[in-house]
């Protein structure tokens, strides 16, 4: 069995990860033989191809880029919700690269900034081989969005669009909907998580869809515990303070809801001002000193972490976990905090409330609440003295998100779909 993944990149983003992990997962205990077809490659791993091999070819995917954006300019309502909505205009044939003309099956990821188009798309259904998309976001069944919050217009065509500058029935998000309609045949899709998966079922452009869930895998063996006072003192952090870790991206995106942690910081500082004194933060991705210098409590920056192992050590450092998101699927952030031991606190939103079960092994705060996410947070360093949340949290992830047991789901589906 040969199969072809496509993503966009390999190593930005949870989808990138995700997708390299499933690959990953399904070499080892499968036996499936895979490759990543990829726009941009930035790791040295040898199952990933790059589309883009040489500086003229990576020269043309940055102008695909480019002109997403500017195709979307005349329409888009502000420059706040530019990358949150993706036309799918620009895009390259991969349909005839070798990795595509002898896989058994194509699984699609992540494809969007300009890799692949809706007429790329259209290309790869017409070879007529199993077509598994695993959705990371919303983009495949909507107009070109990839989270629609509370609305519901997928369900139908789209149109009245909140993310366009001049909302209408037959306006930009409802033409792109069409343009997928023309461009998709009957294929599997796949959500991460269960809530991504009943709203892809939801989808007018998915009503011959094959549609299920299968979680993203985690190696159990690079995200483990490692005692705290280990992880602290290798980080060189005081082995005697308890740590609130904050990871993302990019820290200061508006979707991952930073504002609201530092409103629950504030909140405990008032409630519990002589714990909060023993109290210090942790974050790792891309993140302003003006963004760290607005916390009330002391923030050390790790900046941006790529080695598993360094990121590991993050994790086991901390006390607890904070994930203030507005929007999530399933956050490989929760599961590898979890893997390391480390509770997690986030918004009852997308598919979180999946992996953390309440106060078990973490806390499901209400959405967009700094009262609700400070009390979780306050929750774990109470309820954690002996570790029992600790013990929890790692448990849920060697029950659920396992390479092994998520291999075995995608093996499942593909020997199904030849």
């Amino acid at each position: 069995m040969k199969v072809v993944f496509v993503n966009t990149n390999d190593n930005a983003g949870g989808a990138a990860i995700a997708c390299r992990r499933i690959q990953k997962s399904l070499a080892t205990y499968a036996g499936v033989e895979g490759k990543i077809l990829v726009q941009d490659k930035n790791t040295l791993d040898g199952a990933v191809v790059s589309t883009t091999p040489n500086r003229w070819q990576k020269w043309l995917a940055w102008g695909r880029f480019v002109a997403e954006r500017l195709y979307f300019y005349p329409y888009e309502r502000s420059s706040e919700i530019r990358f949150q909505f993706n036309p799918g205009i620009a895009g390259i044939d991969i349909s005839t690269h070798p990795l595509v003309q002898e896989a058994d099956i194509i699984h699609l990821h992540w494809v969007n900034f300009g890799y692949l188009s809706t007429d790329s798309l259209q290309k790869l259904f017409a070879l007529g081989k199993p077509v598994v998309w695993t959705f990371h976001d919303m983009w495949a069944f909507t107009g070109g969005c990839h989270h629609s919050g509370s609305c519901e217009n997928y369900r139908d065509a789209c149109g009245g669009c909140k993310f366009v500058k001049h909302p209408a029935p037959d306006d930009f998000s409802h033409r792109r909907w069409r343009a997928k309609k023309a461009s998709y045949a009957p294929f599997t899709a796949i959500g991460c998580s269960q809530w991504l998966a009943r709203r892809a079922a939801q989808s007018s452009l998915l009503r011959h869809a094959r549609v299920s869930s299968i979680p993203n895998p985690i190696d159990i063996e690079v995200f483990k515990p490692i005692p705290k006072q280990e992880a602290r003192g290798r980080l060189g952090l005081s082995p005697n303070k308890e740590f609130i870790l904050f990871a993302a991206m990019r820290v200061g995106a508006v979707g991952k809801g930073f504002s609201y942690l530092v409103q629950a910081l504030q909140l405990l500082i008032e409630q519990y001002p002589d714990r909060m004194l023993e109290v210090e933060m942790l974050i790792f991705g891309h993140s302003s000193a003006d963004l760290t210098d607005s916390l009330p409590i002391v923030a050390h920056r790790l900046g941006h972490l790529s080695d598993s192992q360094q990121i590991g050590l993050a994790y086991s450092a901390a006390s607890v976990f904070v994930i203030p998101s507005l929007e999530e699927n399933l956050p490989n952030t929760i599961m590898e905090a979890m893997a390391c031991g480390t509770p997690a606190v986030g918004f009852d939103t997308g598919g979180i409330p999946e992996m953390i079960d309440h106060r078990i092994n973490g806390y499901v705060a209400e959405y967009r609440s700094a009262e609700s996410l400070a009390e979780g947070i306050e929750w774990v360093l109470e309820a954690n003295t002996q570790g029992q949340v600790s013990a929890h949290a790692r448990q849920k992830v060697l029950a659920t998100y396992t390479e092994e047991i998520v291999a075995r789901q995608y093996h499942d589906l593909y020997q199904s779909l030849l």
